[in-house]
């Protein structure tokens, strides 16, 4: 096998994104997807004597928060993705390695969304949230990488690329890891605190902002 990339290859590699951005929405999309699978429909048969369907259904509740709760959690990365390719233009080998990792992180949000459901009613509740709150404070530490990265010296950003808004998104995204990993400490706690902040931070992020820059992941 020829190791041997040519120029051509080269600049190719530097300045195309369209199927990064291309692979990653299909990414995210997956992975929204793959969350609805943990809402179960209660069989008839399996209804114990007595349990009426509203009953059963309003007993799991945990699955409906943590659907909703990792919904938007993850629409609000994908947003975030989305807003960085507007000043992102290029990339190179190291950029496509850390979006990989980026992307392995929200494939697995749906496994900590699962894991939170089946036991926040249970003695392992704190275990799971720590698990919970844990994925999200890589995927924001992962963020704040492939952005820097991105914009070390303007290393892979749009040649008319807006300043003001580079430097709105850097100062925002300074913040989202250290507000994940406070969710984080209070999940070693409260496993019911710990998830309804991870709600309140996903209803807070997924709400309008004054400037497009104001959105953390």
């Amino acid at each position: 096998m020829n190791d041997y990339v040519t120029e051509p290859e080269k600049e190719a590699e530097k300045y195309e994104t369209g199927r990064i951005e291309a692979f990653s929405d299909g990414v995210f999309a997956i992975a929204i997807t793959l969350l609805v699978l943990d809402l179960k429909v209660p069989r008839v048969q399996e209804l114990p004597v007595g349990v009426h369907l509203a009953r059963a259904l309003a007993g799991q509740w945990p699955a409906y928060l943590g659907f909703a709760t990792s919904f938007l959690t993850i629409l609000v990365m994908w947003i975030n993705h989305h807003r960085l390719f507007k000043q992102i233009k290029r990339s190179d080998h190291l950029f496509l390695i850390l979006n990989g990792l980026l992307l392995m992180g929200v494939t697995f949000v749906p496994f900590p969304t699962s894991l939170l459901a089946e036991y926040i009613q249970t003695g392992e509740a704190r275990v799971a949230a720590i698990i919970y709150s844990g994925t999200y404070v890589i995927i924001a530490v992962l963020y704040n990488l492939l952005w820097r990265y991105a914009t070390g010296g303007g290393r892979l950003l749009d040649e008319n690329h807006d300043r003001a808004v580079v430097r709105g998104i850097t100062e925002q995204y300074r913040y989202g890891p250290l507000m994940y990993v406070i969710i984080l400490v209070v999940a070693f706690f409260s496993a019911l605190a710990s998830f309804a902040l991870c709600m309140l931070l996903a209803i807070f992020f997924a709400l309008p902002k004054r400037s497009s820059s104001s959105t953390s992941p």
